[in-house]
């Protein structure tokens, strides 16, 4: 069951689908929460400095002798040059990832002198840029650079994450002092919390509805498909080939795959037609010479005195070529390749010609690849035929004619009609001045000769000669 679901077109199309469209959602997804937290991390970080700018000012204006406070909601430290706290707000209770973790400054005794006995931790941020930046600072004088860090923060008893500001600024009489200010990341947490949950709820039900849709639009996509399908299995049950599948109005890939099958159809219904034909027309033609031949034999057994014995020569011969005939033509119809041999047509020719009455061959050497066999029951058949028509001569040429090999047999009988000079190239057709089966074939010579003429990359057509009779054209490629 598991192998019909994913063999089946419309669910591995629904799968892909779904799998892109769920690939694309992580990657948008991933990116929105990505943004969403560097823009609130960027706000706080803003809000963070502008705490520690405001404290920078505060206590850049104040005198040597005047002691630090700090009164904010948010962490704030002052720390001086040695990394000692100098001030920090009053509700800090514990503090990490700011230069010193002490929460609780020392009384300051003297004059820019306020020690500490909170450990010094160092300052982590203090580097060379900084050192540069306050190599210029004027008392007074706010730094330009701010330095950015995550660290805790416990105010009032809540423990929360926070963005630092670092700043330094120059203080009259107290050296350059380090402002840390800190920025809540809880509503970015906060934020990115609730895009998640959202994202996490929402991706589901949005590939759920692209599977659904995918799944009945790919439906009626291949409702057509089926409907050939269907078709198709009725015309192999029924062995109706006249049937056809039904052509639908999307003029896409299936309209041009029904159109494909009918054509196909309708080769395959004419080819057996043809075949059926062929069947018949042989049965028929092979049951006159048959019937004759077991008549001339009754009455001679019966009758030895009566025994045509020429006829039944002459009646076993006719069954005897028929018999090779129809063997060629299944070969043919067969697809069995004629070969590659060399063989020079001019000397064919003048061999096929040999021995017959009243025929001249004009024949230059000219080599063709083949089939030398079929090649030459091709002059055979053609020269049987002009013999057949011809009032008193026929005449055989063979020449080069660019990179074709000619071979042409005329005659001075009658000639074709040109609506008659592609019909005569049919199986089993007489034209009515040769219907008669004592003097005419049986009507495959032409077939068979187009037929191999055509399997070595050649034409047969038949035209009007000089003479007033029919000209036959044999071209085949020149041998390289």
């Amino acid at each position: 069951m598991r192998g019909r679901l994913f063999g089946s077109v419309r669910s591995r199309a629904t799968l892909a689908a779904t799998l892109v469209v769920a690939v694309a959602l992580v990657a948008a997804g991933t990116a929105v929460l990505l943004s969403l937290r560097s823009n609130l991390i960027g706000q706080a970080a803003t809000e963070a400095e502008r705490a520690a700018r405001a404290v920078a000012s505060e206590i850049a204006l104040t005198k040597p002798q005047d002691r630090l406070s700090v009164d904010k909601d948010v962490p704030v430290q002052i720390v001086d040059e040695d990394g000692k706290l100098l001030a920090a707000s009053e509700d800090l209770e514990r503090i990490s990832g700011t230069g010193t973790d002490a929460v609780r400054p020392q009384p300051q005794p003297s004059l820019g002198g306020a020690a500490s006995d909170a450990g010094d931790s160092g300052d982590s941020d203090d580097d060379a840029d900084d050192d540069s930046s306050l190599a210029s600072l004027e008392p007074g004088e706010i730094s330009d650079h701010t330095t950015f860090t995550n660290g805790t923060a416990t105010v009032d008893g809540e423990t929360d994450e926070y963005r630092f500001a670092k700043v330094h600024v120059e203080v009259d009489g107290r050296g350059t002092l380090t402002v840390y200010a800190g920025a809540p990341l809880s509503a970015e947490q906060s934020a990115v919390k609730t895009a998640l949950t959202v994202l996490l709820i929402g991706f589901p039900l949005l590939l759920g509805v692209v599977a659904g849709v995918t799944w009945l639009v790919t439906r009626r996509a291949l409702r057509p498909v089926e409907g050939i399908r269907g078709e198709m299995a009725a015309i192999t049950a029924s062995e109706d080939l006249a049937r056809r599948v039904p052509v639908p109005d999307t003029h896409d890939e299936v309209a041009r795959l029904a159109l494909t099958t009918n054509e196909t159809l309708a080769a395959l219904q004419t080819s057996v037609e043809r075949q059926r034909r062929f069947v018949a027309d042989a049965s028929h033609e092979l049951r006159s010479p048959i019937a004759s031949l077991r008549t001339q034999l009754e009455v001679g057994a019966a009758h030895p005195e009566l025994l045509d014995l020429d006829g039944a020569v002459e009646d076993t011969v006719r069954l005897q070529d028929l018999a090779a005939d129809l063997l060629l033509l299944a070969r043919l119809d067969a697809g069995e390749r004629p070969g590659d041999a060399r063989f020079d047509l001019g000397a064919l020719a003048r061999e096929q010609a040999d021995g017959r009455a009243n025929v001249t061959v004009e024949a230059q050497a000219v080599a063709v690849a083949g089939a030398r066999g079929q090649v030459g029951r091709v002059l055979t058949n053609l020269l049987d035929n002009a013999q057949r028509h011809a009032r008193s001569a026929v005449t055989v040429t063979v020449r080069k004619d660019g990179a074709w090999a000619v071979a042409a047999v005329a005659d001075d009988g009658d000639g074709v009609a040109e609506a008659d000079r592609e019909r005569i190239f049919e199986r089993f057709v007489r034209l009515d001045e040769a219907r008669s089966r004592d003097d005419g074939g049986a009507g495959l010579g032409l077939a068979i000769a187009r037929d191999v003429a055509v399997r070595h990359g050649g034409t047969l057509t038949v035209g009007r000669a000089p003479a007033g009779g029919a000209l036959f054209e044999l071209r085949l490629p020149q041998a390289p």
